[in-house]
């Protein structure tokens, strides 16, 4: 499928990115409220969100540039000692942005 490089050719794109997003996590709690919710299928879920966390970090720690390794870094050190998720997500958004102001 091919759509047009156009401004109607981005909205059919975002449109249909849009409809499989909500697809995919309307499947995902109509699947899932069908699963009884016992400690093993918990843990399961619990582990998997690290799993997809790791699964997106690695490849930039691995083959990003400095300013996505030192964000990696300041968010890492911000979470560990605030365990505030918003602030670590601000550091490591306000790293990246300043090493790339600065180089």
């Amino acid at each position: 499928m091919s759509l047009p490089a156009t401004a109607m050719g981005a909205l059919a794109a975002i449109l249909i990115m849009a409809l499989v997003t909500y697809l995919t996590r309307a499947g995902g709690v109509f699947v899932m409220s069908r699963v009884p919710i016992g400690p093993r299928v918990e843990r399961f879920i619990n582990a998997m969100a690290g799993s997809v966390l790791v699964a997106v970090i690695t490849p930039m720690a691995v083959q990003g540039d400095w300013g996505a390794r030192l964000a990696l870094v300041a968010t890492l050190g911000v979470m560990l000692t605030t365990q505030k998720a918003l602030a670590a997500i601000a550091a490591g958004i306000v790293t990246a942005a300043l090493w790339r102001l600065w180089l």
